[in-house]
């Protein structure tokens, strides 16, 4: 069958449950808080191009990583993954690079713009799964895999499909899904070479994640890129092939509560502080005979 007509996955429809059951995350009922100055000067303006969006994606990573900001691991990997996107466009890896590059970057905006409302306090509009993602970050008290991919199933199982929707799948539909799908390939290249940064900057045993993740492990399998792009690609065409009615308000209904549902599912752990800890001292990798 079609990719554009296949169906949302069982287990996708499954966490658009558990989003809806979640509901929206709460609020703390006070006032807004000042932006922070760095953060916002960062964040403050659409990005211009590939070149700005990587340039201040990189200093975002590399200002949360000075301070110590879990908000820095997802950034860890998605300021590489935007640098090897734009990398591909010039190599000549895509049949049209004008829609790829504009799809890249107003990809990168919308992250850009989520991070600018949770910076300003404008959680009415910033998306469910950012709110989760971020402050969850801000709590601090979650693996560092789990930063990074609470960020990751917010940009992929939620923005992807906005960002798909701004740039358009029409005309020559099949041309643009073969490119959504190239990007695939790009992002393939990228895993050890994510997974070793993300180990060295925040997490040394992150390299035994898979073998000893458990329930998360499940996680990190279910938010696979290639799953989530592919489920992105649909409800963008959804969105598309139905400019008003029922139909576009449930893709929208069903983008916001299954990525909601899966921000939840990936905090599982959490639940249970004895499997918490042996999960942050397998990040924190072994001890030295020393320590």
């Amino acid at each position: 069958m079609p990719t554009s007509l296949r169906p949302p996955s069982r287990s996708r429809v499954r966490r658009a449950w558990d989003g809806l059951r979640g509901g929206r995350p709460p609020t703390d009922g006070g006032d807004d808080p000042a932006p922070d100055p760095a953060v916002f000067d960062l964040v403050a303006d659409p990005f211009a191009g590939i070149d700005d969006a990587h340039d201040r994606l990189r200093a975002l990573e590399q200002l949360f990583y000075e301070r110590g900001d879990r908000r820095g691991p997802f950034l860890v990997i998605y300021s590489r993954v935007t640098a090897e996107v734009g990398r591909a466009i010039e190599a000549g890896e895509f049949a049209d690079p004008a829609w790829v590059e504009s799809y890249l970057v107003t990809f990168a905006d919308l992250y850009r713009q989520a991070l600018l409302r949770f910076e300003t306090g404008d959680l009415e509009t910033l998306a469910d799964p950012w709110q989760v993602a971020f402050e969850s970050a801000a709590r601090g008290d979650c693996l560092v895999a789990q930063d990074a991919v609470l960020g990751i199933n917010a940009h992929v199982n939620y923005d992807l499909a906005l960002a798909l929707s701004l740039v358009g799948v029409d005309p020559d539909r099949e041309t643009k899904y073969a490119d959504h799908c190239a990007v695939n390939d790009v992002l393939g290249r990228l895993v050890d070479e994510v997974q070793d940064r993300l180990a060295d900057r925040y997490a040394p045993g992150i390299s035994h994640v898979d073998e000893s993740l458990g329930r998360l492990d499940e996680a990190l399998a279910y938010v696979a890129l290639a799953e989530g792009r592919d489920s992105a690609w649909r409800v963008a065409v959804a969105l598309a092939d139905s400019r008003l009615g029922v139909r576009r308000t449930a893709a929208l209904w069903f983008l916001r509560t299954s990525a909601t549902g899966i921000a939840y599912f990936l905090l599982g752990s959490t639940v249970s502080d004895r499997l918490h800890e042996a999960l942050r001292d397998v990040e924190r990798g072994p001890r030295r005979a020393d320590d």
